[in-house]
Protein backbone atom coordinates (compact mmCIF):
# COMPACT_ATOMS: atom_id res chain seq x y z
CA UNK A 1 0.00 0.00 0.00
CA UNK A 2 1.69 3.26 -0.60
CA UNK A 3 2.09 5.75 1.82
CA UNK A 4 0.96 9.15 1.07
CA UNK A 5 3.47 10.55 3.87
CA UNK A 6 1.09 13.45 5.02
CA UNK A 7 -1.15 13.32 8.28
CA UNK A 8 -3.69 11.24 8.20
CA UNK A 9 -7.07 12.82 8.92
CA UNK A 10 -9.45 9.64 10.02
CA UNK A 11 -6.65 8.97 12.82
CA UNK A 12 -8.21 11.70 14.93
CA UNK A 13 -11.45 9.83 14.22
CA UNK A 14 -10.27 7.01 16.34
CA UNK A 15 -9.54 5.08 12.72
CA UNK A 16 -5.89 3.20 12.53
CA UNK A 17 -4.24 1.95 9.29
CA UNK A 18 -5.71 4.15 7.19
CA UNK A 19 -2.87 6.07 5.84
CA UNK A 20 -2.19 4.15 2.86
CA UNK A 21 -6.02 4.83 1.14
CA UNK A 22 -6.33 7.95 2.62
CA UNK A 23 -6.05 10.10 -0.59
CA UNK A 24 -8.62 7.87 -2.13
CA UNK A 25 -11.09 8.22 0.94
CA UNK A 26 -10.46 12.09 1.04
CA UNK A 27 -11.62 12.45 -3.00
CA UNK A 28 -14.55 9.92 -2.07
CA UNK A 29 -15.59 12.68 0.09
CA UNK A 30 -14.86 15.94 -1.86
CA UNK A 31 -16.10 14.88 -4.53
CA UNK A 32 -19.31 12.99 -3.15
CA UNK A 33 -19.52 10.25 -5.35
CA UNK A 34 -20.35 7.12 -4.22
CA UNK A 35 -17.71 4.83 -2.42
CA UNK A 36 -17.88 1.29 -1.46
CA UNK A 37 -15.99 -0.05 0.10
CA UNK A 38 -14.94 -3.94 0.50
CA UNK A 39 -12.88 -5.96 3.32
CA UNK A 40 -13.34 -8.93 5.53
CA UNK A 41 -15.12 -8.52 8.78
CA UNK A 42 -13.50 -6.27 11.79
CA UNK A 43 -11.85 -4.04 9.26
CA UNK A 44 -13.80 -1.36 10.17
CA UNK A 45 -15.98 -0.47 7.46
CA UNK A 46 -18.54 0.32 9.18
CA UNK A 47 -16.94 2.44 11.49
CA UNK A 48 -15.23 4.13 9.19
CA UNK A 49 -18.22 5.62 7.09
CA UNK A 50 -20.28 6.43 10.54
CA UNK A 51 -17.71 8.17 12.04
CA UNK A 52 -17.08 10.28 8.67
CA UNK A 53 -20.73 11.05 9.01
CA UNK A 54 -20.51 12.16 12.86
CA UNK A 55 -17.59 14.50 11.78
CA UNK A 56 -19.38 16.15 8.82
CA UNK A 57 -22.33 16.51 10.74
CA UNK A 58 -24.87 14.42 8.49
CA UNK A 59 -27.83 13.28 9.34
CA UNK A 60 -27.34 9.98 8.11
CA UNK A 61 -29.45 6.48 7.93
CA UNK A 62 -27.39 3.07 8.02
CA UNK A 63 -28.85 -0.21 6.98
CA UNK A 64 -28.15 -3.60 6.69
CA UNK A 65 -28.93 -4.14 3.31
CA UNK A 66 -29.19 -7.95 3.98
CA UNK A 67 -32.13 -7.42 6.25
CA UNK A 68 -33.81 -4.33 4.33
CA UNK A 69 -37.45 -4.32 2.76
CA UNK A 70 -38.38 -1.22 0.66
CA UNK A 71 -40.50 0.10 3.09
CA UNK A 72 -37.66 0.48 5.79
CA UNK A 73 -36.00 2.96 2.80
CA UNK A 74 -39.23 4.79 1.82
CA UNK A 75 -41.71 3.92 4.48
CA UNK A 76 -45.62 3.27 4.00
CA UNK A 77 -47.04 4.24 0.87
CA UNK A 78 -50.56 5.82 0.74
CA UNK A 79 -52.73 7.20 -2.22
CA UNK A 80 -52.49 10.78 -2.62
CA UNK A 81 -55.11 13.52 -3.14
CA UNK A 82 -53.66 13.91 -6.68
CA UNK A 83 -53.30 9.98 -7.35
CA UNK A 84 -49.31 9.68 -6.82
CA UNK A 85 -48.45 8.02 -4.10
CA UNK A 86 -47.23 9.65 -0.87
CA UNK A 87 -45.05 8.24 1.78
CA UNK A 88 -45.41 7.61 5.68
CA UNK A 89 -41.97 8.84 6.50
CA UNK A 90 -40.55 6.67 9.75
CA UNK A 91 -37.53 7.33 11.51
CA UNK A 92 -35.57 5.17 9.66
CA UNK A 93 -36.44 6.22 5.72
CA UNK A 94 -34.24 7.59 3.44
CA UNK A 95 -35.86 11.09 3.23
CA UNK A 96 -34.03 14.17 4.12
CA UNK A 97 -30.87 11.85 4.84
CA UNK A 98 -27.79 13.57 4.28
CA UNK A 99 -25.93 10.76 4.03
CA UNK A 100 -26.81 6.95 3.63
CA UNK A 101 -24.80 3.24 4.56
CA UNK A 102 -25.81 0.62 2.60
CA UNK A 103 -23.88 -2.49 4.75
CA UNK A 104 -23.36 -5.91 3.18
CA UNK A 105 -24.96 -4.44 0.07
CA UNK A 106 -23.36 -7.93 -0.71
CA UNK A 107 -26.01 -9.90 1.04
CA UNK A 108 -28.65 -7.78 -0.21
CA UNK A 109 -31.49 -9.70 -2.04
CA UNK A 110 -31.66 -8.87 -5.90
CA UNK A 111 -34.81 -7.47 -5.93
CA UNK A 112 -33.84 -4.70 -3.16
CA UNK A 113 -30.34 -4.10 -4.71
CA UNK A 114 -32.45 -2.77 -8.06
CA UNK A 115 -34.09 -0.24 -5.55
CA UNK A 116 -30.64 0.55 -3.74
CA UNK A 117 -29.95 0.90 -7.78
CA UNK A 118 -31.05 4.70 -8.43
CA UNK A 119 -30.28 5.97 -5.00
CA UNK A 120 -26.86 5.24 -5.96
CA UNK A 121 -26.61 6.18 -9.14
CA UNK A 122 -28.91 9.46 -9.72
CA UNK A 123 -29.78 10.18 -5.84
CA UNK A 124 -33.50 9.34 -6.80
CA UNK A 125 -36.20 5.93 -5.02
CA UNK A 126 -39.31 5.26 -7.19
CA UNK A 127 -38.66 8.46 -9.48
CA UNK A 128 -38.56 10.91 -6.52
CA UNK A 129 -35.25 12.86 -6.32
CA UNK A 130 -33.94 12.59 -3.01
CA UNK A 131 -33.16 16.40 -1.74
CA UNK A 132 -30.27 16.57 0.40
CA UNK A 133 -28.63 13.28 -0.12
CA UNK A 134 -25.42 14.09 -0.89
CA UNK A 135 -23.10 10.50 0.01
CA UNK A 136 -24.33 7.20 -1.01
CA UNK A 137 -21.96 5.28 0.55
CA UNK A 138 -22.04 0.73 0.61
CA UNK A 139 -19.70 -2.07 2.47
CA UNK A 140 -19.25 -5.28 1.95
CA UNK A 141 -16.67 -8.78 2.49
CA UNK A 142 -14.95 -9.92 -0.29
CA UNK A 143 -17.36 -11.85 -2.58
CA UNK A 144 -17.65 -15.84 -2.22
CA UNK A 145 -17.03 -17.65 -6.06
CA UNK A 146 -16.33 -20.62 -7.26
CA UNK A 147 -12.91 -20.08 -7.33
CA UNK A 148 -12.22 -18.54 -3.69
CA UNK A 149 -12.27 -19.95 -0.94
CA UNK A 150 -12.65 -16.98 1.82
CA UNK A 151 -15.34 -17.72 3.89
CA UNK A 152 -18.03 -15.20 3.17
CA UNK A 153 -20.55 -17.96 1.80
CA UNK A 154 -23.02 -15.37 1.35
CA UNK A 155 -21.23 -12.82 -0.03
CA UNK A 156 -22.27 -13.06 -3.71
CA UNK A 157 -20.82 -10.85 -6.23
CA UNK A 158 -22.83 -7.67 -6.86
CA UNK A 159 -24.43 -7.15 -10.19
CA UNK A 160 -22.17 -5.78 -12.81
CA UNK A 161 -23.95 -2.93 -13.74
CA UNK A 162 -24.28 -1.44 -9.95
CA UNK A 163 -20.86 -2.34 -9.54
CA UNK A 164 -20.29 -0.27 -12.00
CA UNK A 165 -22.18 3.13 -10.09
CA UNK A 166 -19.63 3.21 -7.27
CA UNK A 167 -16.73 5.21 -8.81
CA UNK A 168 -14.52 4.29 -5.88
CA UNK A 169 -13.98 0.56 -5.23
CA UNK A 170 -11.77 0.61 -1.97
CA UNK A 171 -10.05 -2.58 -0.14
CA UNK A 172 -9.69 -1.91 3.52
CA UNK A 173 -6.50 -2.97 4.93
CA UNK A 174 -5.87 -6.17 5.98
CA UNK A 175 -4.31 -6.83 9.81
CA UNK A 176 -1.54 -8.42 8.28
CA UNK A 177 -0.25 -4.97 6.46
CA UNK A 178 -0.90 -2.62 9.31
CA UNK A 179 2.62 -1.21 11.62
CA UNK A 180 2.55 -2.60 15.16
CA UNK A 181 1.56 0.57 16.64
CA UNK A 182 -1.73 0.59 14.72
CA UNK A 183 -2.38 -3.14 16.04
CA UNK A 184 -1.90 -2.28 19.37
CA UNK A 185 -3.82 1.38 19.00
CA UNK A 186 -6.86 -1.21 17.20
CA UNK A 187 -6.79 -3.32 20.35
CA UNK A 188 -6.31 -0.72 22.87
CA UNK A 189 -8.91 1.24 21.61
CA UNK A 190 -12.18 2.88 23.34
CA UNK A 191 -15.25 4.37 22.01
CA UNK A 192 -14.77 8.03 22.23
CA UNK A 193 -16.54 11.29 20.83
CA UNK A 194 -15.70 12.94 17.75
CA UNK A 195 -13.87 16.05 19.06
CA UNK A 196 -14.26 19.41 17.45
CA UNK A 197 -10.56 19.77 16.62
CA UNK A 198 -11.07 16.02 14.57
CA UNK A 199 -13.73 16.95 12.53
CA UNK A 200 -12.30 20.56 11.68
CA UNK A 201 -9.17 18.58 10.47
CA UNK A 202 -11.07 16.63 8.42
CA UNK A 203 -12.94 18.96 7.16
CA UNK A 204 -10.21 21.36 6.31
CA UNK A 205 -8.62 18.55 4.05
CA UNK A 206 -11.43 17.98 1.94
CA UNK A 207 -11.38 22.16 1.38
CA UNK A 208 -8.07 22.06 0.37
CA UNK A 209 -8.99 18.91 -1.74
CA UNK A 210 -12.06 20.83 -3.19
CA UNK A 211 -9.73 24.54 -3.77
CA UNK A 212 -6.75 22.80 -5.61
CA UNK A 213 -9.41 20.33 -7.88
CA UNK A 214 -9.22 23.23 -10.38
CA UNK A 215 -6.21 23.86 -10.72
CA UNK A 216 -5.33 19.95 -10.84
CA UNK A 217 -7.89 19.50 -13.73
CA UNK A 218 -6.14 22.39 -15.53
CA UNK A 219 -2.80 21.06 -15.53
CA UNK A 220 -3.33 17.55 -15.92
CA UNK A 221 -6.97 16.80 -17.51
CA UNK A 222 -5.27 16.00 -21.15
CA UNK A 223 -2.53 14.12 -19.89
CA UNK A 224 -4.92 11.76 -17.65
CA UNK A 225 -7.40 11.48 -20.14
CA UNK A 226 -4.81 10.11 -23.02
CA UNK A 227 -3.25 8.13 -19.86
CA UNK A 228 -7.08 6.71 -19.23
CA UNK A 229 -7.98 5.87 -22.91
CA UNK A 230 -4.31 3.71 -22.92
CA UNK A 231 -4.98 1.90 -19.77
CA UNK A 232 -8.47 0.93 -20.51
CA UNK A 233 -7.13 -0.19 -23.94
CA UNK A 234 -4.17 -2.06 -22.75
CA UNK A 235 -6.23 -3.68 -20.01
CA UNK A 236 -9.04 -5.17 -22.56
CA UNK A 237 -5.76 -6.45 -24.32
CA UNK A 238 -5.58 -8.23 -21.06
CA UNK A 239 -8.88 -9.41 -20.87
CA UNK A 240 -9.95 -6.69 -18.51
CA UNK A 241 -12.98 -5.33 -19.69
CA UNK A 242 -13.83 -1.85 -18.29
CA UNK A 243 -17.30 0.08 -19.52
CA UNK A 244 -16.73 3.42 -21.68
CA UNK A 245 -18.58 5.00 -18.13
CA UNK A 246 -15.85 3.53 -15.62
CA UNK A 247 -13.30 5.17 -18.16
CA UNK A 248 -14.96 8.41 -17.48
CA UNK A 249 -15.24 7.99 -13.76
CA UNK A 250 -11.73 6.76 -13.64
CA UNK A 251 -10.61 9.97 -15.47
CA UNK A 252 -12.49 11.80 -12.73
CA UNK A 253 -11.16 9.81 -9.93
CA UNK A 254 -7.75 9.95 -10.61
CA UNK A 255 -8.21 13.67 -10.82
CA UNK A 256 -9.64 13.53 -7.62
CA UNK A 257 -7.07 11.93 -5.76
CA UNK A 258 -4.40 13.76 -7.15
CA UNK A 259 -6.18 16.78 -5.49
CA UNK A 260 -6.30 14.62 -2.31
CA UNK A 261 -2.92 13.70 -2.33
CA UNK A 262 -1.98 17.24 -2.93
CA UNK A 263 -3.91 18.37 0.10
CA UNK A 264 -2.20 16.01 2.01
CA UNK A 265 1.10 16.07 1.02
CA UNK A 266 2.14 18.32 -1.66
CA UNK A 267 5.45 16.11 -1.96
CA UNK A 268 3.37 13.07 -3.22
CA UNK A 269 4.59 11.62 -6.50
CA UNK A 270 1.91 12.09 -9.33
CA UNK A 271 2.48 8.37 -10.78
CA UNK A 272 1.90 7.04 -7.53
CA UNK A 273 -1.58 8.72 -6.84
CA UNK A 274 -2.81 7.98 -10.43
CA UNK A 275 -1.78 4.21 -9.76
CA UNK A 276 -3.47 4.70 -6.17
CA UNK A 277 -6.94 5.85 -7.81
CA UNK A 278 -6.76 3.46 -10.34
CA UNK A 279 -6.34 0.37 -7.96
CA UNK A 280 -9.46 1.97 -6.20
CA UNK A 281 -11.64 2.53 -8.92
CA UNK A 282 -12.01 -0.82 -10.62
CA UNK A 283 -15.59 -2.43 -10.21
CA UNK A 284 -14.16 -6.04 -10.75
CA UNK A 285 -13.60 -6.65 -7.09
CA UNK A 286 -16.86 -5.87 -6.11
CA UNK A 287 -17.78 -8.93 -9.06
CA UNK A 288 -15.31 -11.47 -7.42
CA UNK A 289 -13.00 -11.27 -10.49
CA UNK A 290 -9.01 -10.80 -9.53
CA UNK A 291 -6.99 -8.68 -11.60
CA UNK A 292 -3.43 -9.63 -11.63
CA UNK A 293 -1.25 -7.03 -9.64
CA UNK A 294 1.79 -8.08 -12.30
CA UNK A 295 -1.02 -7.22 -15.52
CA UNK A 296 -2.31 -3.96 -13.83
CA UNK A 297 0.98 -2.94 -13.01
CA UNK A 298 2.54 -3.33 -16.67
CA UNK A 299 -0.77 -1.49 -17.97
CA UNK A 300 -0.54 1.09 -15.79
CA UNK A 301 3.68 1.53 -16.61
CA UNK A 302 3.13 1.60 -19.94
CA UNK A 303 0.02 4.16 -20.11
CA UNK A 304 1.91 6.58 -17.63
CA UNK A 305 4.93 6.90 -19.98
CA UNK A 306 2.98 7.59 -23.05
CA UNK A 307 0.59 9.96 -21.49
CA UNK A 308 1.89 13.09 -22.49
CA UNK A 309 2.98 11.96 -26.33
CA UNK A 310 0.43 13.44 -29.20
CA UNK A 311 -1.94 12.20 -30.11
CA UNK A 312 -1.02 11.80 -33.56
CA UNK A 313 2.01 9.72 -32.90
CA UNK A 314 2.01 6.97 -34.53
CA UNK A 315 2.98 4.39 -31.12
CA UNK A 316 -0.40 5.42 -29.31
CA UNK A 317 -2.37 3.81 -32.15
CA UNK A 318 0.00 1.16 -32.07
CA UNK A 319 -0.60 0.77 -28.15
CA UNK A 320 -4.20 0.91 -28.22
CA UNK A 321 -4.78 -1.15 -31.07
CA UNK A 322 -7.30 -3.87 -29.97
CA UNK A 323 -4.96 -7.14 -30.97
CA UNK A 324 -1.55 -8.23 -31.05
CA UNK A 325 -1.36 -8.82 -35.37
CA UNK A 326 -3.11 -5.57 -35.85
CA UNK A 327 0.04 -3.97 -32.90
CA UNK A 328 2.48 -5.50 -35.50
CA UNK A 329 0.80 -4.42 -38.82
CA UNK A 330 1.03 -0.79 -37.33
CA UNK A 331 4.52 -0.95 -36.00
CA UNK A 332 5.15 -2.21 -40.04
CA UNK A 333 4.04 0.58 -41.71
CA UNK A 334 5.65 3.08 -38.71
CA UNK A 335 8.85 2.97 -40.54
CA UNK A 336 9.70 6.55 -37.90
CA UNK A 337 9.42 4.23 -35.01
CA UNK A 338 12.77 4.41 -32.92
CA UNK A 339 14.34 1.10 -32.91
CA UNK A 340 13.66 0.44 -29.42
CA UNK A 341 9.89 0.95 -29.82
CA UNK A 342 9.36 -1.11 -32.74
CA UNK A 343 11.65 -4.07 -31.07
CA UNK A 344 9.65 -3.64 -28.10
CA UNK A 345 6.41 -3.67 -30.06
CA UNK A 346 7.15 -6.66 -32.07
CA UNK A 347 8.35 -8.78 -28.99
CA UNK A 348 5.51 -8.37 -27.12
CA UNK A 349 3.36 -9.37 -30.13
CA UNK A 350 5.24 -11.98 -30.77
CA UNK A 351 4.69 -13.27 -27.13
CA UNK A 352 1.13 -13.10 -27.45
CA UNK A 353 0.51 -14.49 -30.95
CA UNK A 354 -0.39 -18.59 -30.76
CA UNK A 355 0.89 -21.13 -33.00
CA UNK A 356 0.06 -20.62 -36.83
CA UNK A 357 -0.58 -16.67 -36.37
CA UNK A 358 2.87 -15.89 -35.03
CA UNK A 359 5.10 -17.89 -37.72
CA UNK A 360 2.90 -15.73 -40.64
CA UNK A 361 3.89 -12.65 -38.58
CA UNK A 362 7.11 -13.38 -38.91
CA UNK A 363 6.87 -14.06 -43.04
CA UNK A 364 5.63 -10.31 -42.80
CA UNK A 365 8.40 -9.22 -41.21
CA UNK A 366 11.39 -10.77 -43.08
CA UNK A 367 8.81 -10.25 -46.32
CA UNK A 368 8.71 -6.30 -45.76
CA UNK A 369 12.56 -6.05 -45.02
CA UNK A 370 11.04 -4.60 -41.10
CA UNK A 371 13.58 -7.64 -39.53
CA UNK A 372 16.11 -5.02 -39.94
CA UNK A 373 14.69 -2.56 -37.88
CA UNK A 374 14.93 -5.00 -34.50
CA UNK A 375 17.56 -5.15 -31.85
CA UNK A 376 19.68 -8.53 -31.79
CA UNK A 377 17.85 -10.18 -29.34
CA UNK A 378 14.30 -9.33 -31.44
CA UNK A 379 15.69 -10.05 -34.71
CA UNK A 380 17.06 -13.41 -33.64
CA UNK A 381 13.80 -14.64 -32.16
CA UNK A 382 12.08 -13.99 -35.44
CA UNK A 383 14.77 -15.55 -37.32
CA UNK A 384 14.70 -19.12 -35.46
CA UNK A 385 11.05 -19.54 -36.70
CA UNK A 386 11.50 -18.19 -39.94
CA UNK A 387 14.81 -20.89 -40.70
CA UNK A 388 12.29 -23.33 -39.27
CA UNK A 389 9.54 -22.25 -41.87
CA UNK A 390 12.17 -21.97 -44.81
CA UNK A 391 14.07 -25.59 -44.39
CA UNK A 392 11.67 -28.88 -43.99
CA UNK A 393 12.26 -30.18 -40.66
CA UNK A 394 13.60 -33.27 -40.27
CA UNK A 395 12.43 -35.68 -37.05
CA UNK A 396 11.65 -38.74 -36.18
CA UNK A 397 9.64 -39.94 -33.51
CA UNK A 398 8.19 -43.47 -32.98
CA UNK A 399 4.70 -43.14 -31.38
CA UNK A 400 1.86 -45.45 -30.79
CA UNK A 401 -1.30 -45.18 -32.28
CA UNK A 402 -3.46 -44.81 -29.64
CA UNK A 403 -1.28 -41.92 -28.64
CA UNK A 404 -3.49 -38.70 -28.56
CA UNK A 405 0.14 -37.28 -30.37
CA UNK A 406 0.39 -39.93 -33.00
CA UNK A 407 -3.59 -38.89 -33.40
CA UNK A 408 -2.14 -35.28 -34.18
CA UNK A 409 0.27 -35.64 -36.49
CA UNK A 410 -1.95 -37.40 -38.24
CA UNK A 411 -4.19 -34.63 -38.52
CA UNK A 412 -1.31 -32.55 -39.29
CA UNK A 413 -0.15 -34.68 -42.22
CA UNK A 414 -4.28 -34.43 -43.39
CA UNK A 415 -3.71 -30.85 -43.34
CA UNK A 416 -0.52 -30.63 -45.27
CA UNK A 417 -2.14 -32.42 -47.97
CA UNK A 418 -4.73 -29.64 -48.21
CA UNK A 419 -2.26 -27.01 -49.24
CA UNK A 420 -1.76 -26.37 -53.37
CA UNK A 421 2.03 -26.27 -53.49
CA UNK A 422 1.64 -23.46 -56.62
CA UNK A 423 0.17 -21.02 -54.15
CA UNK A 424 2.10 -18.32 -52.25
CA UNK A 425 3.65 -19.35 -49.04
CA UNK A 426 2.25 -23.07 -48.92
CA UNK A 427 5.28 -24.50 -48.55
CA UNK A 428 5.66 -21.91 -45.62
CA UNK A 429 2.37 -22.52 -43.79
CA UNK A 430 3.21 -26.35 -43.79
CA UNK A 431 6.89 -26.50 -42.79
CA UNK A 432 4.86 -23.70 -39.96
CA UNK A 433 3.12 -26.63 -39.07
CA UNK A 434 5.23 -29.25 -39.17
CA UNK A 435 7.58 -26.91 -36.47
CA UNK A 436 5.12 -25.92 -34.39
CA UNK A 437 4.57 -30.36 -33.95
CA UNK A 438 8.07 -30.57 -33.48
CA UNK A 439 7.94 -28.33 -31.30
CA UNK A 440 5.32 -29.88 -29.33
CA UNK A 441 3.01 -26.53 -29.31
CA UNK A 442 -0.06 -28.66 -30.70
CA UNK A 443 -1.35 -30.96 -28.33
CA UNK A 444 -4.27 -32.36 -30.07
CA UNK A 445 -5.50 -32.64 -33.28
CA UNK A 446 -7.87 -29.40 -32.70
CA UNK A 447 -4.85 -27.45 -31.77
CA UNK A 448 -3.14 -28.26 -35.34
CA UNK A 449 -6.39 -27.07 -36.88
CA UNK A 450 -6.22 -24.05 -34.91
CA UNK A 451 -2.50 -23.36 -35.98
CA UNK A 452 -3.15 -23.96 -39.52
CA UNK A 453 -6.45 -21.37 -39.96
CA UNK A 454 -4.35 -19.03 -37.66
CA UNK A 455 -1.62 -18.97 -40.23
CA UNK A 456 -4.64 -17.78 -43.04
CA UNK A 457 -6.08 -15.23 -40.92
CA UNK A 458 -2.95 -13.62 -39.93
CA UNK A 459 -1.71 -13.67 -43.38
CA UNK A 460 -4.71 -12.25 -44.91
CA UNK A 461 -4.93 -9.71 -41.64
CA UNK A 462 -1.51 -8.30 -42.46
CA UNK A 463 -2.10 -8.05 -46.52
CA UNK A 464 -0.25 -11.01 -47.56
CA UNK A 465 -2.98 -13.70 -49.36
Amino acid sequence: MINHGGPCPFKSLGLQGLQGIAPVLVAALATEEPLLLIGPHGTAKSLLLTQVAKALGLEFRHYNASLLNFDDLVGFPLPGKDGRLDYIKTPAAIWGAGAVIFDEISRCRPDIQNKLFPIIHERKVQGLALDGLRYRWAAMNPPSTDDSDNGYLGSEPLDTALADRFAFVVEMPAWSGLTEDEQLAIIQAQDCPITPEAAKSLADVLARTRASLPSIILSLADGVASYVRTLVALLAQSDIALSPRRAGMMYRSVLAVNAAALALNPGMDAAEAVLLAVKNALPQRAQGIAVPEVKLLAAHREAWRFANIAAGDPLKAILCAANAVERLRLAVAATALPKSAFSQVVADALAQLPPGSREAAIVHLFETGAVGRLNAAVAGQAAELYRDMATPPQFSETMHASNNRFKTWGKVKDLLSQLDPAQPRANLRANALAAAFLRKELASPGDADLAFEAFANTDAQLGLA
